[in-house]
């Protein structure tokens, strides 16, 4: 694999008084381009890792590397996407995902004079994701799916190094949310870069990632990296087959080990 563009030192995380420990001496490298899952018992520390990565929580010990630098703040080449869109309703779909291009650097110093190329940048991203010709609708006339479609548009549209991904379909029913996996990997396959996807659902993880890694229960450590030898591009007939099955089963055995634990 090559050199890590991600890599956590020895991390631990405290917040607010010393005794309420959220991560404990945890280790991990990312190369660049890789797609890797977290996945472990609710408050393991999987959202606190998204937040030390980024840089919107510093560590209480240990180092944060991200592209060589030891992460001090916010990073600009993030891109982030919720399980809840968080789409503005006063804007529309076209204007929600230009969003970021009005806040990162360089681009908010370049939209006044490259705004014809950033929207159809947008539109194209739009197209990609199934949103063609609701480029003009407000958010409260997408479904749920179509939201996030956007929301996934808005955290790449500024062409981010580094997506982090918080439950991005959790609240979505299992045909659309699967429907969201090949958008989600066809998209990661024509342009790969890194990607944290923190879930709850074993199949997504075992779909979408390289590595998949298991954590602790509270205080969260990393208990276990798994590599995900599934061949891709996948689809959903692959969720069919013995070898993905059995990575399924395997997970979820880890995963009742931390909860018996």
């Amino acid at each position: 694999m090559s050199k890590s563009f991600v890599e956590l030192s020895n991390v631990t995380l405290r917040y607010g008084d010393d005794a309420d420990l959220a991560m404990d001496t945890t280790n991990m490298k990312i190369a660049k381009g890789e797609f890797i899952a977290v996945v472990g018992p609710s408050g393991c520390g999987k959202s606190s890792l998204l937040k030390l990565v980024s840089g919107l929580m510093p560590p209480s010990d240990g180092t944060v590397i991200v592209d060589n630098k030891e992460v001090a703040g916010p990073l600009k080449i993030v891109g982030m996407a919720f399980q809840n869109p968080t789409l503005l309703p006063w804007r529309t779909t076209l204007e929600n995902v230009l969003l970021p291009l009005e806040i990162v650097k360089p681009h908010r110093n370049l939209l006044r004079k490259n705004k014809a190329e950033y929207i159809d940048r947008a539109r194209q991203l739009l197209a990609t994701v199934g949103l063609e010709g609701c480029e003009d609708k407000y958010p409260w006339e997408l479904s749920g799916g179509m939201q996030q479609r956007a929301s996934l548009c808005r955290a790449l549209i500024h062409e981010p190094d580094l997506l982090m991904l918080d439950e991005p379909f959790g609240a979505l029913d299992a045909f659309t949310r699967e429907e969201l996996w090949d958008i989600l990997q066809a998209l990661w396959m024509r342009k790969p870069f890194t990607v944290i996807l923190v879930t709850h659902d074993l199949r997504e993880a075992a779909y979408l990632a390289d590595t998949i890694y298991v954590m602790s229960k509270r205080p969260g450590r990393i208990l276990v990296a798994r590599e995900n030898t599934l061949a891709r591009p996948r689809d959903q007939e692959t969720t069919f087959t013995p070898p993905f099955i059995d990575l399924v089963h395997e997970l979820r055995s880890h995963i009742r080990d931390v909860r018996a634990a």
